[in-house]
């Protein structure tokens, strides 16, 4: 995005075929430890009934298939919306999500195929996604790029320098992901099936707030990218204050949701038992207090990333995480809120998460130039003195 605000097409297009190749080649090793050790990794998830297990290991098996098709679609997604044309990325990655739920209940229902089917389902889906990235990538009348090639020699430069960006980025994903297997294992350790079936519903509700959160961090961070590289510094801080007000507002809407009508949202997904839906809707009235801090997040880190500061959002998702676990024990052991403690746990850790970022942000911002044209390091090192 700072290449294209600065009209260099050429090495954004380098710094995108880089990208893709190298999602290429990482995403075949992923896929290749996905698909040898899904017995291990399941286990890390304290699952203790031998048909879940066993459904579970056949689903993660051919999902590993499609690691190396999703890892090309997220670089081609970030080239698209780097470039400002965030139309394709969204017409892509619906048409897959309209192929999987047409599969799905096909595959499930009609072939009686079962977890397999759903795991097949969403394989097909994500070869459809990356087929139409390729195809708009290379032939559509809006793409970025007059060319686009997946295959071809990396550029060492090039390479070392995404790495430098997306290093931060894959530690604070990986460690996200390790952590919140953690979580999910004590929950299912202390607490049984029910509390962790609780947590997934749960968390799918309120994706409500994190997935409009993600989609707006993103359109941010193309933005500032591109106006970084233009040096239009007074649009950058107009458009990182106009997000956070649109996100504050989402949030207030989705916290009076989940409040009012947690329990209703609740029995669209899960009946049985029937106390499920009460320990659903208390799972979001608590989840409710860290949605305002999503917005700081959101906001923040997405300015962060198109300036190239991908460290401070990093640091602050990986040592928010990092106290999660912490934080659940401490509410629901050693206080003894049990299960609403664990709940009380994310929710905290979500606030320290957004808090940080705000503060983080506000200090940096101080350092950024006031007049459109200035170069940010020249600046930097000027006030420094």
């Amino acid at each position: 995005s700072q290449n294209s605000g600065r009209g260099d097409v050429t090495t954004a297009r380098a710094y995108a075929e880089n990208s893709a190749r190298l999602g290429l080649v990482l995403g075949l090793i992923y896929g290749s430890v996905l698909l040898t050790m899904a017995g291990p990794l399941i286990s890390l998830l304290q699952v203790t009934e031998p048909t879940v297990f066993a459904s579970a290991c056949a689903y993660l098996r051919i999902v590993a298939l499609g690691i190396p098709l999703t890892y090309i679609s997220a670089a081609i997604t970030g080239s698209f919306n780097g470039a400002g044309n965030s139309r394709l990325s969204f017409l892509a990655n619906a048409t897959g999500l309209i192929v999987n739920m047409v599969l799905d209940p096909l595959f499930i229902l009609v072939f009686g195929w079962g977890v397999q089917g759903a795991a097949i389902a969403t394989l097909i889906a994500q070869g459809v996604v990356m087929s139409l990235f390729i195809y708009f990538a290379k032939r559509h009348s809006k793409r970025p790029f007059d060319d686009f090639r997946l295959f071809g020699a990396f550029d060492r430069e090039k390479v070392r320098q995404i790495l430098r960006w997306s290093l931060p980025v894959a530690v604070e994903s990986a460690a996200f992901t390790m952590l919140a297997m953690t979580v999910t294992s004590m929950i299912s350790a202390w607490y049984g099936e029910t509390a962790v079936a609780v947590q997934r519903v749960g968390s799918q509700i309120e994706s409500l707030s994190w997935m409009i959160a993600g989609g707006f961090s993103s359109a941010v961070t193309a933005f500032v990218g591109q106006n970084f590289g233009a040096r239009k510094w007074e649009r950058i801080r107009r458009g990182y204050r106009i997000s956070l007000a649109v996100l504050l507002v989402w949030e207030v809407f989705v916290i009076l949701a989940i409040v009012l009508g947690g329990r209703f949202f609740f029995s669209l997904f899960l009946r049985e038992p029937p106390e499920i839906l009460d320990m659903g809707a208390t799972y979001l009235r608590i989840l409710a207090y860290s949605q305002i801090f999503m917005a700081f997040e959101a906001a923040c880190s997405g300015t962060f990333r198109g300036l190239g500061q991908t460290l401070p959002p990093s640091i602050s998702s990986i040592s928010s995480n990092l106290i999660r676990p912490l934080l659940c024990w401490f509410f629901s052991q050693r206080i003894g809120f049990g299960l609403n403690g664990l709940w009380m746990g994310i929710t905290v850790s979500a606030a320290v998460r957004g808090t940080l970022m705000l503060i983080w942000y506000t200090i940096y911002e101080r350092r950024i130039p006031a007049e459109d044209g200035v170069e940010l390091e020249a600046y930097q090192q000027a006030t420094a003195l």
